[in-house]
């Protein structure tokens, strides 16, 4: 549960500009996490997250390198330990999983920076990535494959 809440939080600021702990409570509870301000602000402590200043004067919260390492570590384990197959038809790449495990596996990638991603969509053991053309597909399935064997 934590570890769920946890990589939430860093794919949430990696996504928006969230400068305060009431931001980052009302996007996880937008997101279905039941948290409290104490909750957030000791996940903020273990993540070793900072703050750093914006062009506009203020400040957002910002992943340290090693918390972008545990991510990282994450997402090797939820995927290789998730996905059965990786295929591709035009500019999709369609992930199969065991089943109900393609949410945990979509939200890895989702906070993975593949570049031609453009959006990801899951079901119940199912990935749908769309990518920027059909000449990034192959690529993209290619770089996933590698995560499991």
């Amino acid at each position: 549960m934590k570890n769920n809440r946890h990589n939430k939080i860093l794919e949430l600021i990696n996504k928006y500009p969230i400068t305060t702990q009431e931001e980052l409570i009302d996007y996880l509870r937008a997101d279905g996490y039941d948290v409290t301000q104490s909750t957030v602000s000791r996940d903020i402590k273990q993540l070793r997250l900072t703050k750093t200043l914006l062009p506009d004067g203020k400040y957002r919260y910002q992943a340290s390198p090693s918390a972008e390492k545990g991510a990282k570590n994450n997402f090797n384990a939820i995927f290789s330990s998730s996905v059965v197959s990786i295929d591709v038809a035009m500019n999709l790449v369609v992930i199969k999983t065991f089943s109900g495990m393609a949410q945990a596996a979509c939200a890895a990638i989702d906070m993975m920076t593949f570049d031609p991603i453009v959006g990801t969509i899951a079901g119940e053991d199912t990935i749908m990535i769309v990518c920027k053309d059909p000449e990034s597909a192959q690529p993209c399935a290619e770089e996933l494959q590698k995560y499991i064997g």
